[in-house]
């Protein structure tokens, strides 16, 4: 039997953050892949790697986790007064299906960076020497945000000395904004309340703060759930039952925030909403072994990413987390202190994370204006990546 040669798509491998994806230009892809579709998908989950069944990714650029199972493809804007679009695919492991709901935070530092190296910016914005804002618009929850990218000698400056814990290398700061987060019209609480009651059958009535900001999220105190917000994924992935509980409770969470119409249809929406527990500040020892004293965060909150816990945290979850801070009230404020504030340090698995928010009050809700965090993006490879012919 003769077989076709394989396809050769243009792409860029670049870690964003704690995260690592494939990236594409638009006008690179297969003209059937161009548009959303089926085609799209299939070309997208073949470059992964899924759906495997041994959970491995082995014959794909996946990693096997959440935080390396990603694409993304971009295009020069139509949108006014904004230079890419930005259009994020959470890819799943083992299942046949790519979750559109959603954006990636931690993606979003190298998008910027992208944008510039791959001709997406005016040349004519860009510095010999300084900084670049790269207006970007996120096409799958529809808002702008805004990536500060350094410029050297007019090329983008991947190298330098900030750190970013859930990294081993430093790189160069990237600073980004998150403009007006929260999603939807209205209150950026579903129920216009800060705290609700969720009742779910087999576990019992859990108290949550459930948020539009960032990303979709579900906020439960760890101690409800018999937990001290200390814990490392191996605490918790190991754990089928737990894994199972949260998933339980994320799906209720889920039909609560009028994201889903039934139940059997979380399964399909694993990219949001996110939950997260949190706690008031306490010593642990992260994965790296860094000890975390109880004085360098304001709180600690471990978070779950299609299904897992999350290695470090998600960047929408932390713009989520930043905004429920700055608000009285909410579980996330009340785990930090109760007080007013502009920015929050928390603990997670593999360290610490600043983030800045700020929210008003208006005769509809609450309202986030905007949300702020460092991150870093290093290009690992790029060139093009081979798929089957018969892929699409």
């Amino acid at each position: 039997m003769t077989y076709k040669p394989q396809l050769k798509v243009p792409a860029t491998y670049i870690r964003g953050g704690t995260s690592k994806g494939v990236f594409f230009n638009l006008k690179d892809l297969p003209e059937e892949a161009q548009t959303p579709g089926k085609a799209r998908d299939a070309l997208l989950l073949r470059v992964i790697g899924s759906p495997d069944p041994y959970g491995k990714q082995i014959d794909g650029m996946g990693g096997a986790t959440s935080s390396t199972s990603k694409t993304v493809i971009l295009s020069e804007s139509n949108q006014p007064n904004h230079d890419v679009d930005y259009l994020f695919g959470q890819v799943s492991i083992d299942k046949p299906f790519v979750d559109w709901s959603g954006n990636c935070g931690n993606l979003t530092a190298a998008v910027g960076a992208f944008a510039v190296s791959n001709g997406l910016v005016g040349k004519e914005r860009i510095p010999d020497n300084g900084v670049v804002i790269v207006r970007i618009w996120q096409a799958n929850i529809k808002k702008t945000i805004l990536a500060h990218v350094p410029i050297v000698n007019g090329e983008v400056q991947e190298l330098g000395d900030f750190e970013l814990d859930g990294v081993t290398f430093p790189a160069a700061e990237v600073k980004i904004e998150f403009m007006d987060p929260a999603d939807g019209d209205g209150d950026m609480f579903p129920t216009g309340n800060v705290i609700d009651e969720l009742t779910v059958p087999e576990i019992g009535v859990l108290n949550v703060t459930m948020i539009n900001a960032g990303i979709p999220t579900i906020f439960v105190n760890a101690d409800q759930l018999g937990y001290t917000g200390t814990e490392l994924q191996d605490d918790i992935n190991g754990d089928a039952d737990a894994l199972a509980k949260f998933e339980r409770i994320r799906a209720y969470g889920a039909l609560k925030m009028g994201l889903i119409e039934t139940l059997d249809e979380a399964a399909g929406r694993q990219h949001t909403p996110k939950i997260a527990f949190v706690a008031p500040p306490k010593e642990y020892t992260s994965s790296s072994g860094k000890t975390v004293s109880a004085e360098a965060v304001d709180l600690l909150v471990r978070a779950l990413s299609m299904g897992k816990l999350h290695h470090a945290m998600m960047g929408t979850a932390a713009v989520a987390i930043g905004t429920a801070a700055a608000i009285p009230g909410t579980l996330v404020n009340i785990a930090a202190g109760g007080c007013e504030r502009k920015e929050v340090r928390f603990g997670h698995p593999s360290g610490t994370l600043k983030v800045g928010a700020e929210a008003e009050h208006t005769a509809s809700g609450w309202t986030a204006t905007k949300a702020i965090m460092s991150r870093s993006a290093r290009v690992i490879m790029e060139g093009v990546v081979r798929v089957p012919a018969d892929t699409i």
